[in-house]
């Protein structure tokens, strides 16, 4: 399977990578999202911020949303899980809009949320797989969807109540950092990944 990382040029994106490769997968680092889109799965990697990620993805934004409607599998980790939204409070820029809503900053007295958060009414079976029951989270921003049926997972932080994890089809987005959650996240990214194998664009 390839997985395709779509690489903002923000930030170190070893320790991801070295989560979503396994034994019969080619992971490839694309800074191109046009080129990105020929892919058997596509990941918005956690590094970077909002506006500068935005540029990168404008060229070919329509083309990506098509592809994520007609069922392309994506994973999107924190900023990327921030992406597949309409906009953000911290900065321009267009977002994917896969889901509609809003990114806004934490309405908390601690701000980043930085290390382990609890994950909470999680529906989507990959947490229950992975015993993923927290995770590391390094935000400060949150997703404020208008349409509270695409949320999978919760957290909550200085209690403020926001999605831990979305999902639409075949995109899943994540707030937390799964790569960085011990041995539950990465199992949380290979059943993904297993999952994709085994249903293709209706995993």
């Amino acid at each position: 399977m390839k997985i395709t990382v779509f690489d903002y040029g923000a930030g170190n994106l070893h320790s991801l990578v070295k989560v979503l490769a396994g034994e019969n997968d080619r992971v490839v680092l694309e800074t191109d999202i046009a080129r990105a889109l020929a892919t058997d799965l596509l990941v918005l990697p956690g590094v970077g911020a909002f506006s500068a990620a935005a540029a990168q993805l404008a060229p070919a934004l329509n083309p990506l949303r098509t592809a994520l409607r007609d069922g392309l599998p994506c994973l999107g980790i924190c900023l990327g899980m921030q992406l597949l939204f309409e906009a953000s409070d911290e900065g321009p820029g267009e977002g994917i809009g896969l889901f509609a809503g809003r990114v806004t900053r934490l309405d908390a007295a601690r701000v980043p949320q930085i290390g382990w958060n609890a994950v909470e009414q999680a529906s989507d079976p990959l947490f229950a797989r992975a015993n993923l029951r927290s995770a590391y989270y390094a935000n400060s921003f949150a997703c404020r969807p208008r349409d509270l049926s695409g949320v999978v997972a919760w957290s909550t932080h200085d209690g403020d109540r926001f999605p831990a994890a979305v999902r639409a089809g075949s995109t899943l987005g994540v707030q937390f950092h799964p790569e960085k959650s011990s041995a539950p996240g990465v199992s949380f990214v290979r059943q993904f990944l297993t999952a994709i194998r085994e249903g293709g664009r209706s995993c």
